[in-house]
């Protein structure tokens, strides 16, 4: 199965439809009228929808086990069509697309089953998704080629040569994969002062985001989150909430970074740790969606114009 452990819980929708096609308008009748030999048509094909959907792990499989939150089958008769629409919904790390087919499917199949005794000429027509919705897809068209991004790597043994930057290479791994290309990439010691410094001339050098990676643990030379709090306009604390849940559920240790986040001035400023695995479930965690703040500060700033 592909590894979805890096994804992030989200509400997830999707609708599904298939089509029955009966051969007599006498089909119908025994459909709407419940004379079917076999019993009610729609809700013993409904009953079958919401199992397949249910059960759709157990039968693709390749399909991740999900709760499913909310599913629902409806009918709508066209002529001699009898059309089957299908939602499902969830919040999880994956969507429910297989799942509204199945259901759609299975309910046409059972529909099919039931009909085929007293009209040999019936078929199920055009099982397929309508839409879908959830997951980072729905923020594909999130600011990212304007954006000016720089990159700091605080660490005092990268800063020496006697370590290779491992954090700093995945943060712009990661800023690739969002449509950003960064401006600016550069290795600091853990110093104070030093890092004041970067922080301001990146944002008076007109960088929108300034990501900072090192320092934000608890050892005497992690002071990154110190340096940088005191220049912050606006602290963000759901932005650092967000990657310390992210990582919780992944590590116990999330609980101990000391991240934070905010604006300096125009810029937004974010720490993140300094180890490889922990920069890169931070930017798991908060991009694409973080690049939602720079399509509101546009379009402020077009209102104020």
């Amino acid at each position: 199965m592909v590894n979805i452990t890096h994804k992030s819980n989200s509400l997830r929708k999707a609708v599904a439809a298939a089509r029955v096609r009966v051969s007599s308008p006498k089909t119908i009748e025994a459909i709407q009228n419940k004379s079917v030999p076999k019993g009610d048509v729609f809700e013993f094909s409904r009953a079958a929808g919401l199992l397949a959907i249910k059960k759709t792990s157990d039968v693709i499989p390749d399909c991740h086990p999900l709760p499913i939150e909310s599913a629902g089958i409806t009918y709508a008769v066209e002529d001699l069509d009898v059309v089957i629409t299908v939602e499902v919904q969830t919040i999880y790390k994956t969507g429910v697309e297989v799942e509204a087919m199945h259901g759609a499917s299975i309910t046409a199949l059972t529909m099919y089953d039931m009909l085929k005794p007293i009209d040999k000429g019936v078929m199920i027509l055009n099982i397929q998704l309508l839409h879908k919705k959830g997951g980072k897809a729905d923020f594909s068209d999130q600011e990212s080629d304007a954006i000016r991004c720089a990159v700091v790597v605080c660490s005092d043994s990268v800063a020496k040569g006697t370590k290779k930057d491992g954090s700093g290479k995945a943060i712009l791994e990661r800023l690739t994969r969002n449509g950003i290309v960064a401006g600016a990439y550069e290795i600091i010691a853990d110093e104070f002062t030093a890092i004041q410094e970067r922080a301001r001339a990146l944002s008076e050098a007109g960088y929108n985001l300034i990501l900072f990676t090192g320092g934000t643990g608890l050892s005497p030379r992690d002071v990154t989150p110190d340096a940088i709090k005191p220049l912050l306009d606006r602290e963000i604390p759901g932005i650092m909430e967000a990657a310390r849940n992210y990582g919780q559920q992944r590590t116990p240790y999330a609980m101990l970074s000391r991240g934070i986040a905010g604006f300096i001035n125009q810029s937004l400023v974010i720490t993140l740790p300094g180890s490889t695995r922990g920069a890169e479930e931070t930017m798991d965690a908060l991009f694409p969606y973080i690049l939602h703040l720079f399509k509101v500060a546009k379009g402020m700033r077009h209102t104020a114009s």
